[in-house]
């Protein structure tokens, strides 16, 4: 697999709740990410996200565009959660095929925005 597809193959398994089998296919032992709501080791953040799993198992995860160069891989997403949508943004840096360290960022759509584009 190319990194661009295990970074997508990462983020639909954990959108489907499996969240430790993803880990354990994807994402390097010396993990760490940027998440400033978690410590940030490889186990926080899986039991956050099996947390966010249990609390949130109706919302859809949509990736929309992959960029890649050299060990970086960007996924655009699309989230819809409690009827609200948002844009993500998922930054992973990858070594020897695995995910060792991802940054994330996301918007809120909003209703009136003056942007006929959107965020999609």
């Amino acid at each position: 697999m190319t990194n661009k597809e295990i970074a997508i193959a990462f983020l639909t398994e954990v959108q489907a709740g499996k969240i430790k089998e993803a880990y354990a296919k994807y994402v390097h032992p010396d993990f760490k990410h940027h998440m400033p709501y978690f410590k940030g080791d490889r186990q926080s953040l899986l039991e956050a996200m099996e947390d966010a799993h249990k609390q949130y198992s109706d919302k859809i995860y949509e990736p929309l565009r992959t960029v890649a160069e050299g060990e970086l891989v960007t996924v655009h997403g699309r989230i819809v959660l409690d009827s609200k949508e948002y844009s993500v943004l998922h930054l992973f840096r990858f070594e020897n095929g695995k995910i060792v360290e991802s940054w994330e960022a996301s918007q809120e759509a909003i209703d009136d925005s003056p942007n006929e584009y959107g965020l999609f």
